[in-house]
C-alpha cells in the first residue's frame, strides 16, 4: 500500500531529528553559568531547604546551569570515598589510551607480588569491592567495603599504569584536564585522595552524567558508561567473612578498614558508585525508596557526596553536608529525604 505524500512527510521529519536527551545541555566555560531554579523549572523553596538541611558547602547543577550554591562553593577540600569512583573514570582512560588491556586485565601483570589466591585480581573486581585483597577470600568470592583493596587500586593506576604524579594524570588535557576545571584538583600524600571545591565536583559529576561528553566533544566514549555505570556485584554475593586485615604487601589504607562502613553493596554497587536498586538486603525496595530509579551517588565519609540523576539533568554536590547514614532500602533515612525534597524542586511530591 502506497502511504499519501502528506503523511509521509511528517514521518521522515520524525525519523531525521536529533536524540534530544541530552543535546540541549550546556556545558560551563571558566565559571558556570547561572540560572534561578524558576528558569529551569524547578520550585526554589525546596532548594533552599535542601541546602539548609546539607549545611556544609554545595550546590546543584540543573541542564548544564549552576542554579543553587551554599557555603563557600570555590573551597577546596578532601572528598574522601567520593573520589573512588574518579579512579575508575581514570582507568576507563587508561584503557581507551592502551595502557590497560581491559577492565579484566589482571593487575598482577603490573608487578604485584600477589598471593596465589589473588593472582586473578582484576580491575573490575577492584572497582567493585570484590577483591579479596586483605581478606580470607579470593576475587569475586565476597563482598566487602575495603580501603586497602582501594589503595592497591590507586597505586597501581598512578605508579604503574600511568607513572605519573596524580595530579599530573588526572589533568592531562584529554582526561580530566577537559572539563576546564576552576580551581583544579590536588591529592594527599600516600593514599592519594582527592581534595577539589564543590564547582569542581560538579564538573566531574555532569562529566558523568553526559557519558562522557563535554562541551561538544566525547572526551570519553559512551561505550564505558553503558557498560559499567550500572550495579555490577551481583545481588546474591556473600559478605566477608570476620578476619583480620592481611595488607601483606604493606601499601596501607585509602582511609578506612579492610571491612567497613556498610555491608550493603551486592546489587547496587558498581566501579565505586551506589545505584538505586535492589540489593541482596533490601530485595523489594530500592536503594532510596523516593529518588528516580536512574538516580546514582558518589559516598564520602565526612559528608562528601555527589548525587547524579540523568533523566533529571540534575547533579548535586556538597562537600561536608549532613547527608546522613546509607541505610540501603530504608524510607525513613536522612539520605532519602533529601531525594524527597529534590522531588518536591522537581514538582514531583
Amino acid at each position: 500500500m502506497r502511504l499519501p505524500p502528506l503523511f509521509i512527510l511528517p514521518v521522515l521529519l520524525f525519523l531525521t531529528l536529533p536524540c534530544l536527551s541530552h543535546a540541549e545541555n550546556v556545558f560551563p566555560g571558566d565559571h558556570w553559568e547561572t540560572r534561578s531554579p524558576e528558569e529551569v523549572g524547578l520550585k526554589k523553596e525546596p532548594l533552599d531547604q535542601l541546602a539548609k538541611d546539607l549545611g556544609g558547602r554545595g550546590c546543584v547543577v540543573k541542564d548544564g546551569y549552576l542554579v543553587q550554591e551554599w557555603g563557600d562553593t570555590s573551597e577546596r577540600g578532601d572528598w574522601l570515598s567520593s573520589a573512588k569512583p574518579v579512579l575508575s573514570t581514570l582507568l576507563f582512560f587508561a584503557i581507551e589510551e592502551g595502557l590497560v588491556e581491559s577492565v579484566d586485565q589482571p593487575i598482577a601483570e603490573f608487578g604485584w607480588d600477589l598471593k596465589d589466591k589473588d593472582q586473578g585480581i582484576t580491575f573490575r573486581h577492584l572497582g567493585a569491592m570484590t577483591s579479596g585483597y586483605a581478606r580470607p577470600e579470593g576475587p569475586g568470592e565476597a563482598f566487602a567495603y575495603n580501603d586497602f583493596a582501594i589503595q592497591l587500586y590507586q597505586k597501581t593506576l598512578f605508579d604503574k599504569v600511568f607513572k605519573q604524579d596524580p595530579k599530573e594524570a588526572a589533568e592531562q588535557p584529554n582526561r580530566l584536564g577537559a572539563l576546564n576545571l576552576e580551581r583544579g584538583l590536588s591529592f594527599r600524600e600516600g593514599n592519594r585522595r582527592l581534595s577539589a571545591s564543590a564547582k569542581d565536583f560538579a564538573r566531574i559529576a555532569w562529566f558523568w552524567l553526559n557519558k562522557g561528553a563535554w562541551n561538544g566533544t566525547q572526551a570519553l566514549p559512551e561505550k564505558y558508561f553503558d557498560d559499567y555505570l550500572k550495579p555490577l556485584v551481583p545481588k546474591d554475593l556473600p559478605h566477608t567473612k570476620k578476619a583480620e586485615t592481611d595488607d601483606y604487601l604493606g601499601i596501607g589504607s585509602f582511609g578506612g578498614g579492610s571491612d567497613h562502613f556498610t555491608e550493603f553493596g551486592p546489587g547496587i554497587y558498581g566501579f565505586n558508585w551506589w545505584f538505586n536498586s535492589t540489593g541482596r538486603d533490601h530485595p523489594d525496595t530500592l536503594t532510596w525508596p523516593d529518588a528516580p530509579p536512574d538516580a546514582y551517588m558518589s559516598i564520602g565519609a565526612g559528608g562528601n557526596c555527589s548525587i547524579i540523576i540523568p533523566s533529571e539533568s540534575l547533579v548535586i554536590a556538597c562537600a561536608k553536608g549532613d547527608w546522613g547514614k546509607l541505610k540501603a532500602g530504608v524510607k525513613n533515612t536522612r539520605m532519602n529525604h533529601h531525594f524527597q525534597l529534590i522531588n518536591q524542586a522537581l514538582g514531583k511530591d
